[in-house]
């Protein structure tokens, strides 16, 4: 036996010599490149935690003391120490565990976030509340990477934290130069000055051995030059960018070393205020086709051969890689188009934009705030920008949508890679609510396309508005299959009719496919059907309003929240118009969704073909009732989400014990 398969809670660590924990550290390492390429999920940044991990565990109390992971995505290590091993074999599948911190799963986890520079303001929260309560053996420790100090956020939490020498908050920062793509801005060149000023240590020493052995003046002048440390440190190692914050620094620390490790966080657990520990990590550490990969160091991988880190099966064309290569041949025929993004460069296509045009690509890190403000400005200054970040990022950002850019109708495109349902991630990743949340800018048109042929032509559309903004959606993943237009009214395609006018069905972008496949059912049980794609689905097309008259029945069927969404906006439109044909709308449920591969999740939400045909052929008058297939769940019995899987302490209270 191992001794990880010995590991099933943090306290089974504390008896280990440091020996036997670089021993369980390869055994962790070589457990997560098996289970992750069976799977799929994120190798590399768990492969350079694994030490840092180990020490945290060894140091604090968890759940009693609270780890707080942001990003979620380095915490597998963590899931691992704390009983969770056996979970692996179905990480991230639907019913399996998820890929970031999850309260359900365990009390060692209380928040479970994937949107980054978060933690310390939870952090902030907590050690207040702790505060106000009395309670002074617990420690609060967030783990932070260093792209996620790009955001806002971290900086508005670390002005507060900084601020109660008395309220003790261990910021540990996972520096390993790299968030996604390298960490760009002001503040990763401060890092990286830490990371290659240590001089200074070896420095000292060997001035103690040489001074010691001089006679007389030796130990003299070493004293006096180890008075002038700080001075010699701040000038070698600049670190005084924390400290004036009023945040002593630990660092910076070999994140590999676990004695190093564990003796800095003592440091920092035993001081009594607001510590930053430092850690050097490498992202991808001990797995040679990880630290080789120079893209993103296997940040996030699919399912991988384990001994060469190639894919068992080549990636198909994706959504991002079509509006990749348009929007180089638009920056092609247009000087004006600029692109900007938020820590996302290569992960939604930007990358080839960058190689075609270096000077037109700003990366403002995770920064979406800003980066939607900044592109207002460029709008102002005469140039058209394309903002591409994912869908359920958009959400951080939706006043400056709001306020700074729709208000000044600025000429700006968002693209939203990874709308809809995206599975795997989980509910912080489904980019479930735009379509939601949009709907109320005023002058913001959207576009969402079905296939390669529409994505192409919304873009360019898009990026023809020069008053007002403008938004292309489009799913994970690979290509949905073309689907034709059979006409087209008044912009709108028609991809299907048959039959007499009893169906109208407004398809919203990847639905196209289920759409087309439930008209298909409906004329096989006598039903006319006729479907239409808008591919501008904000605002309503004006003549839905005219169509649904005609008809006797509206559908809408969306990859968005039925809560205010284009089905919704169309109800609304028919009312407006005076038009009484009953709407049926079909999306989302407003819930967060567990994590899952994303046909199983439009089963869960009732929108296959199949089940929207159960469901719309009841409210015709007349019509044969029809049989459910085996399993499929209807729209309306939607499993409310599964309190089972949620620890007995939290399923009694509601909530895990903090």
């Amino acid at each position: 036996m191992g001794l990880l398969e010995k590991i099933e809670r943090p306290r089974d660590l504390d008896g280990l010599t440091h020996q036997e924990l670089a021993g369980l550290s390869r055994e962790i390492r070589d457990f997560l490149i098996e289970k992750v390429a069976r799977t799929g999920g994120h190798l590399g940044p768990n492969l350079g935690a694994v030490e840092l991990t180990l020490a945290l565990h060894r140091v604090f109390d968890s759940p009693r003391d609270r780890i707080l992971w942001d990003t979620g995505h380095q915490s597998y290590v963590h899931k691992m120490l704390t009983g969770r091993r056996e979970g692996f074999d179905r990480l991230r599948q639907k019913g399996g565990l998820s890929g970031y911190p999850s309260a359900a799963e365990s009390d060692h986890d209380i928040i479970e976030n994937s949107h980054a520079s978060t933690a310390l303001s939870y952090a902030d929260g907590l050690a207040k509340a702790y505060r106000l309560r009395g309670v002074r053996d617990r420690a609060v420790v967030a783990v932070i990477g260093d792209g996620a100090l790009t955001g806002g956020m971290a900086w508005e939490a670390l002005n507060n934290i900084a601020a109660a020498q008395d309220r003790p908050v261990i910021i540990v920062i996972n520096d390993n130069g790299r968030s996604y793509s390298p960490t760009i801005g002001g503040l990763a060149t401060h890092l990286a000055a830490l990371r290659t000023t240590r001089g200074y240590e070896k420095f000292l020493a060997s001035a103690k051995e040489t001074l010691n052995t001089t006679p007389v003046v030796g130990p003299a002048l070493y004293s006096a030059l180890h008075g002038a440390k700080k001075g010699l440190k701040d000038i070698l190692a600049p670190q005084g960018m924390f400290e004036d914050l009023g945040l002593k620094y630990v660092g910076p620390i070999d994140g590999h070393d676990t004695e190093a490790l564990e003796n800095a966080l003592r440091m920092a657990r035993d001081f009594g205020g607001p510590v930053a520990v430092h850690c050097l990590t490498t992202k991808g550490h001990g797995y040679r086709p990880a630290e080789d990969d120079q893209l993103d160091h296997f940040h996030g991988v699919g399912v991988i051969d384990p001994l060469t880190g190639k894919p068992t099966k080549p990636a198909g064309r994706s959504w991002t890689s079509v509006f990749a290569d348009e929007l180089v041949e638009v920056g092609t025929e247009r000087e004006d188009v600029v692109a900007i993004t938020a820590a996302m460069l290569h992960p939604t296509g930007l990358h080839k934009f960058q190689k075609a045009f270096p000077d037109r690509v700003f990366d403002v890190g995770i920064a979406e705030q800003h980066a939607v403000t900044s592109a207002a400005g460029l709008a102002l200054g005469g140039l058209h920008p394309v903002v591409a970040v994912y869908a359920t990022f958009l959400n951080r950002a939706f006043d400056q949508v709001l306020m700074d850019v729709a208000l000044h109708r600025c000429g700006v495109t968002f693209v939203l890679d990874r709308a809809g349902v995206t599975g795997d991630d989980g509910a912080s990743h489904n980019g479930m609510w735009d379509l939601s949340i949009l709907q109320v800018v005023p002058g913001l048109r959207v576009c969402a396309p079905r296939d390669a042929g529409t994505l192409r032509t919304g873009l360019r559309e898009a990026v023809e508005v020069d008053e007002a903004p403008t938004v292309v959606r489009f799913p994970k993943g690979a290509l949905a299959e073309p689907v034709p237009a059979i006409d087209t009214v008044s912009g709108m395609d028609v991809l299907a009719r048959g039959g007499t006018e009893d169906v109208l069905v407004v398809s919203v972008g990847a639905m196209a496919g289920e759409c087309v496949e439930l008209a298909g059912l409906l004329e096989a049980q006598g039903i006319g059907a006729t479907v239409v794609d808008p591919r501008w689905v904000k605002p309503v097309n004006e003549e839905i309003p005219r169509l649904a008259a005609r008809h006797r029945l509206v559908v809408t069927v969306e990859d968005g929240g039925r809560a205010g969404g284009v089905g919704a906006a169309v109800a609304q439109a028919l009312q407006a118009a005076g038009v009484d044909t009953p709407v049926r709308t079909f999306g989302i449920p407003q819930r967060f969704l567990d994590h899952g591969k994303r046909p199983d999740l439009l089963t869960e939400c009732g929108l296959t073909a199949h089940q929207l045909f159960l469901a719309v052929v009841d409210q015709i008058p007349g019509a044969d009732t029809a049989t459910a297939p085996d399993g499929a769940a209807g729209p309306d019995e939607i499993t409310p989400y599964d309190q089972s899987a949620r620890p007995a302490a939290a399923r009694a209270t509601g909530k895990v014990n903090r």
